[in-house]
């Protein structure tokens, strides 16, 4: 399969996500990266360009010539990948959505609702498609967890449990110069949310993928406890769901012995399913009344959903890279089938402009809630 000539905005030297999505990105062989305004000043763009080995001609001093430049090449780029900060996500996407090139950004949307509702215009006037890299939703299990759930396995849902708890904030990493830090604390950069915006975001769409519901309500505490930070760096969430489950939602950067403690526990009224993501090959699966059971990544009892997005047998962990990938895979096979002028098989699933949007009112109304005592806000 001829490989899709891909463009990277930001990602450059010193920058954790943008390595992820270069990986990612070729790991089954579906894109190469030709091109790229790999940072906000242009040495270094070039800088790491060089490393990249692209060609000179397009390492670009911005984002705006590369959208220029390449939309005008026969041999130009047909889908950029975004892994700025939050705040810089809006400006290049509408800048290559109106010229044709699909968006490949990396979550959250936005740094503002403001900014996402401006995006979701450019991406309606657009034909390019927009995919949003909330990668968790790629791991095998958890498309196992989201076909169990559909397929009522679980019966009728009453509880879902999500949280997301690191430890790399407890001390004030933003003072010691770490760049990871300093702009997620900055909310000029980062927008409403810290952990809220950060992983609350992952947490949020994660257990919308699986359960196939989005809270009507939500009910926050937020808290900032590192010394002189204005956004939160722990988040707790109460929701409510239309058809009467209940749900909590919890994200924190100061919790010590969390490394990246993503967990979704889901119960209904004839089973429940636990998942980890430092654990993402097992998955635990109780029927009401019966024997605890251990779900593995491609071994017995793997649904068709898991097994489709497995690349090696079971018992051979696969993890963060290949779940990533999955995003990119399913972007590939989305692209190449608008390019026919074709709907994407069935099966094919990422998340979109709509879970990006979902997700960046999430957070606006956590925000609204807290500065309301934990009132009840509808996202």
């Amino acid at each position: 399969m001829q490989e899709i000539p891909l463009g990277m905005v930001g990602g450059g030297q010193g920058a954790l996500i943008g390595g992820v999505h270069r990986i990612a990105a070729r790991l089954d062989g579906r894109f190469r990266l030709v091109a790229g305004a790999l940072s906000s000043t242009p040495e270094k763009s070039r800088a790491s360009g060089a490393e990249l080995g692209l060609d000179p001609a397009r390492i670009y001093d911005d984002y705006r010539q590369m959208a220029i430049r390449e939309a005008r090449r026969k041999d130009g780029i047909r889908a950029v990948a975004i892994v700025t900060p939050n705040h810089m996500h809006t400006g290049p996407a509408i800048e290559f959505l109106k010229r044709g090139i699909h968006v490949i950004c990396d979550k959250p949307l936005t740094a503002t609702l403001a900014e996402a509702k401006k995006l979701a215009q450019a991406a309606e006037k657009s034909k390019a498609l927009f995919v949003l890299t909330h990668n968790y939703t790629g791991y095998p299990l958890v498309r196992q967890a989201r076909a169990m759930v559909a397929r009522g396995d679980l019966g009728t849902l009453r509880l879902v449990q999500v949280e997301y708890l690191q430890d790399w904030l407890t001390e004030p990493a933003e003072a010691a110069g770490s760049k990871q830090a300093e702009w997620r604390v900055d909310p000029a950069r980062a927008g409403l949310g810290g952990a809220l915006g950060d992983i609350g975001t992952h947490a949020w769409n994660l257990a919308a993928f699986v359960t196939g519901m989005e809270p009507e309500a939500v009910a926050a505490d937020l808290s900032s406890f590192g010394p002189g930070r204005v956004l939160d760096d722990n988040a707790h969430v109460m929701l409510r769901y239309a058809n009467g489950a209940r749900g909590t939602l919890l994200a924190s950067q100061v919790a010590p012995g969390n490394e990246n403690g993503l967990r979704l526990r889901v119960y209904g009224t004839k089973g429940g399913l636990e998942w980890a993501q430092e654990d993402p090959n097992r998955m635990w699966f109780t029927p009401f009344g019966g024997e605890k059971r251990l779900l593995t990544r491609n071994g017995a009892g793997a649904d068709p959903e898991a097994q489709r997005v497995s690349r090696v047998p079971g018992g051979h962990p696969e993890g963060y890279l290949e779940a990533f990938a999955t995003i990119y895979a399913e972007a590939a096979r989305a692209i190449r089938a608008h390019e026919a002028g074709e709907a994407p098989p069935a099966e094919v699933t990422y998340p979109t402009l709509t879970d990006g949007l979902s997700g960046i009112r999430f957070v606006a109304a956590c925000v609204q809630s807290a500065r309301r005592n934990a009132a009840w806000v509808k996202p």
